[in-house]
């Protein structure tokens, strides 16, 4: 039953909800705050292992608040399986020491520059000092680090974005300017990337207008499992609206196999979201149907 579900390129897997910051940008989420402990990291990981390629450590939460961060990268390695982290760079000073021990298995950090406009401007200097100083150490290691500035202003949303100059001149002065283009961003040096993006609201049933007819990757290339183990959709469902089982407690096959699970999968497969929560995501339209 397993075998037709083994072809994900990636699992947002969410080790903790907990952030220390308290950026514009993200969801406000309902959940309790709660940190996975090892062994249930080790059991969703083990049920992952054979699914999914990459396993990306983002959700909701700051990934490097994790005191275990060191043995869940061990335990990724241990199932074949890459890493990449979503990190809002504040403790990278920090901890990425700890993270350039594992450049056998972490494939990519990426760093939200957009954070410090988001919580209210706070001091740049030292900050993007110390990212920059870990994309240098992190390509030579063999990392790749993209630079997130996803705060451009959309149709829907104006974005707080009044930094962006200051902060992509500062990279310039520390990583060399001879950035070349590459898609919605730039190569900025090896192994570094800056990548821009249109602010985009999460989505939520009770607001943004309806859409029947759209096309997303959940439940055909990614899947995510939320810090109590709910395995949901996609990474946006950041409140666990569209719980499909809970993967501390089954095996992944089974919740795959749920109804629920593949009238998702099957919908998107014909470009059409049957959730409510997927009619009313602004996010889903930028792939095209």
């Amino acid at each position: 039953m397993a075998e037709a579900y083994k072809s994900y390129e990636r699992a947002y897997l969410e080790i903790g909800n907990v952030c220390n910051l308290n950026c514009s940008f993200c969801q406000k989420s309902k959940r309790e705050k709660r940190i996975m402990t090892t062994e249930e990291t080790a059991l969703t990981l083990s049920r992952l292992a054979g699914y999914v390629k990459y396993v990306y450590l983002h959700v909701m939460g700051e990934p490097l608040l994790h005191p275990a961060l060191d043995e869940i990268l061990l335990q990724i390695k241990k199932y074949g399986m890459r890493a990449c982290i979503t990190t809002n760079g504040t403790l990278l000073g920090k901890r990425g020491d700890a993270l350039l021990r594992h450049a056998d298995v972490l494939h990519k950090v990426s760093v939200s520059l957009h954070a410090p406009e988001g919580n209210g401007n706070y001091e740049l200097t030292e900050y993007v000092e110390t990212v920059c100083g870990f994309a240098r150490a992190a390509a030579a290691a063999g990392i790749f680090t993209v630079l997130r500035l996803w705060n451009l202003d959309s149709e829907l949303h104006s974005g707080k974005n009044t930094q962006n100059a200051k902060i992509e001149g500062m990279i310039r002065e520390r990583l060399g300017d001879g950035w070349q283009r590459r898609g919605m961003g730039f190569k900025v040096c090896e192994r570094v990337f800056i990548e821009y993006g249109e602010v985009f609201e999460w989505p939520s049933e009770a607001s943004g207008e309806e859409r029947d007819r759209l096309y997303c990757h959940a439940l055909s290339g990614q899947l995510a499992v939320l810090s109590d183990g709910t395995v949901v959709p996609c990474c946006l469902d950041a409140d666990g609206h569209m719980a499909l089982g809970n993967i501390f407690k089954d095996e992944l096959g089974r919740i795959l196999a749920s109804p629920r699970a593949v009238a998702i999968r099957e919908g998107f497969a014909k470009k059409q979201a049957v959730e409510p929560l997927c009619r009313k995501c602004t996010y889903a339209r930028r792939f095209k149907t």
